[in-house]
């Protein structure tokens, strides 16, 4: 008998409800927040409300779609943690009530697992490539940045993590004091491609180990920036596609360069990228770059697989699901989660 498991996805301002049988996905329900925009970030007293008002006809618009009713469900996957407490309040309480009413088995999935199993996801008609166990994972999103060894499904560990910001956290910051607007990485991701990479220099750290850092680099640009409008007050608009592509190439430097030294240091040549950066055309492109030139087998996760989404939670509790795991209704979603 077939294991039909609905995810839910809270964990910051999308929500999002998925439907997979086994581990073939049915449908992928997506309800984004534009009302954020405004304020240059996530509002958590807003995202938590927004959650409130979309999460049922966002489960319905997903059950829907898959032509699955909620009594044919197996179980229910939901995101315990890291993220926003509100966000993630609405949908662990959502998960619990109707795992309660359907009389099933509720499964909590760290966010950031998720991310690192995206691969794992079937489509109907569509080829998916999956890495072999065990491969590195270089996961980078607005909240976290690690290089992280994936044994199994069940068993994952950082080798590396950001010491204090997340690369993400740096272009949405970076566009911010630019001006050029929120969400940062896409809108620094498109004008890099019209610029010159190579037009200027910012400061990379010097972090031992596999960890990274990226405060050094923002503060880099702040203060370049600074000092080049305090020249000529247009510098900014004249120059901003090669500033964006050169900033861009300096964080996917820090970037590839831990990854390339995880990669000689466990001799693993599977690899795959995952979290919302992983969308960014420039890192995608190298990525795919070094694996030619360094033999190793590249695993890209769809565009839509990369930002926050159910289908991963799906495919993650589907995994904690078959191991037998199952969350009580007294669990409480944490903001924090230090281990994978």
């Amino acid at each position: 008998m077939a294991d039909i498991i609905l995810g839910i996805e809270s964990s910051c301002d999308d929500t999002s409800a998925a439907v997979i049988k086994d581990r073939v996905l049915l449908s992928n329900v997506i309800a984004s927040q534009d009302v954020h925009r405004a304020y240059g970030g996530v509002v958590p007293e807003l995202a938590s409300r927004a959650h409130e008002q979309n999460i049922v006809p966002v489960v319905s618009e997903a059950l829907a779609r898959a032509a699955v009713s909620a009594s044919e469900l197996t179980a229910i996957a939901f995101t315990r943690g890291p993220g926003l407490l509100g966000s993630l309040l609405v949908g662990t309480s959502f998960a619990k009530a109707l795992g309660l009413a359907l009389d099933i088995p509720i499964v909590s999935v760290n966010h950031l697992q998720g991310h690192v199993l995206a691969n794992f996801v079937r489509q109907e008609g569509v080829q998916v490539r999956e890495p072999s166990f065990p491969y590195l994972c270089l996961l980078v999103s607005g909240g976290n940045s690690q290089i992280v060894k994936v044994n199994s499904p069940l068993d994952f560990e950082i080798l590396g993590q950001t010491i204090d910001d997340a690369v993400g956290e740096a272009f949405d910051k970076c566009s911010k004091m630019m001006g050029l607007g929120y969400p940062g990485g896409p809108i620094i991701d498109r004008l890099a491609k019209q610029g010159d990479p190579k037009r200027f220099s910012f400061a990379k750290p010097h972090i031992p180990g596999l960890d990274y850092s990226f405060s050094g680099v923002k503060t880099s640009l702040l203060y370049f920036v600074r000092d080049e409008m305090a020249k000529d007050p247009d510098f900014m608009e004249k120059n901003k596609e090669d500033i964006c592509a050169s900033f861009q190439k300096t964080l996917i430097d820090i970037l590839m360069d831990k990854l390339v030294k995880a990669a000689k240091q466990t001799g693993i040549k599977e690899i795959t990228i995952g979290g919302g950066v992983s969308a960014n055309s420039g890192l995608r492109t190298r990525i795919s770059e070094e694996g030619a030139k360094r033999g190793w087998n590249v695993y890209l996760p769809e565009f839509k697989f990369t930002t926050d989404n159910a289908a991963m939670i799906a495919i993650a509790g589907y995994f904690h699901y078959l191991a037998g795991e199952r969350c009580p209704l007294d669990a409480a979603p944490v903001s924090r989660i230090a281990e994978l």
